[in-house]
């Protein structure tokens, strides 16, 4: 079980789970937590200093009177109180709003000027709501379909590359050693390795393994798996695992199977049996399956 502290740094950060929110609903001091970062939000206070006060107050103390002693205690603790509250204030202001999802997860996204991200599985967004204003910037993990408001240049951080539009309608999926960009509507610019490139609608940007892929026309309005489907053209067989796993929460292993073969096809989201034979069959292989471990073997 998370402790205290632990449930409060998480919290601060945006970053509680399902079940760390409801331990942290349960703490004594739930109310006076939530009241004081509600009271915070619409907090700015002037910069303030214990210390230069302390030398402003000291000529009118009169060290001789008992009185002075009795106030000057609770006026210090005031004033660290305070200096706390602005720290945290200045610290959650800056803090970056993160949204995750789960294997099997999908998640839709409204972003504060009304652009809409749908969250894929297995996959995070992250952006600062107080500088959104002048900067619209995401950091994205993972894969979304992007539908993004007219206004100033707004920016997915990958760390595979930068996706640059003005409003339009995208997909980004970046996953280890998977880059891929496709452009719905509008247009889209792609930064990738210090090269730029402009995507038209239906046109992909893929660099996969190392190897930049064919661009190929899109005829679809919309990513598959918004629609509970993954598809895939010429992709190696080992990204089809990791997205079979993203989307069931299950294990594979393989045995004796060259996993660079290229598989073009799609499976379901919502029967395992049925995308595991989508995958093998084509590709003359076989699975069986021991609770949440699956193993794929040749014929």
């Amino acid at each position: 079980m998370m402790n205290r502290e632990e449930l409060i740094k998480k919290w601060l950060d945006n970053n509680l789970n399902t079940e760390e929110q409801k331990a942290f609903k349960l703490l004594e001091d739930y109310n006076n937590l939530t009241k004081m970062d509600a009271s915070l939000k619409g907090f700015k206070a002037p910069k303030f200093s214990v210390e230069k006060s302390y030398r402003t107050l000291k000529p009118q103390l009169k060290p001789e009177q008992s009185s002075s002693k009795k106030w000057l205690k609770p006026l210090l603790r005031i004033a660290a109180v305070v200096a706390i509250a602005l720290s945290v204030y200045i610290y959650t202001s800056n803090l970056d709003t993160e949204i995750n999802t789960f294997v099997a997860e999908q998640n839709t996204i409204a972003l504060p000027d009304n652009s809409t991200v749908e969250l894929n599985a297995n996959s995070s967004l992250s952006f600062n709501e107080n500088s959104w204003a002048d900067n619209r910037e995401v950091k994205l993990n993972g894969e979304a379909f992007f539908k993004v408001a007219k206004g100033q240049q707004f920016d997915v951080i990958t760390s595979s590359g930068t996706v640059t539009v003005l409003g339009t309608q995208f997909n980004v999926k970046e996953r280890e050693s998977y880059f891929e960009v496709t452009c719905y509507e509008g247009l889209v610019g792609v930064t990738h390795n210090n090269k730029t490139i402009t995507l038209k609608p239906g046109q992909t940007f893929a660099f996969i393994d190392g190897k930049l892929l064919a661009n190929e026309k899109e005829n679809a309005v919309q990513p598959n798996w918004l629609h509970g489907e993954s598809s895939f053209k010429s992709v190696a067989l080992k990204h089809v695992i990791t997205e079979i796993k993203n989307q069931y929460n299950v294990s594979i292993n393989v045995e004796d199977i060259d996993t660079s073969r290229l598989f073009t096809g799609s499976f379901t989201h919502n029967n395992l049996d049925l995308a595991l034979k989508s995958v093998t069959i084509p590709l003359n292989l076989s699975y069986s399956k021991s609770g949440q471990s699956i193993l794929l073997k040749r014929e």
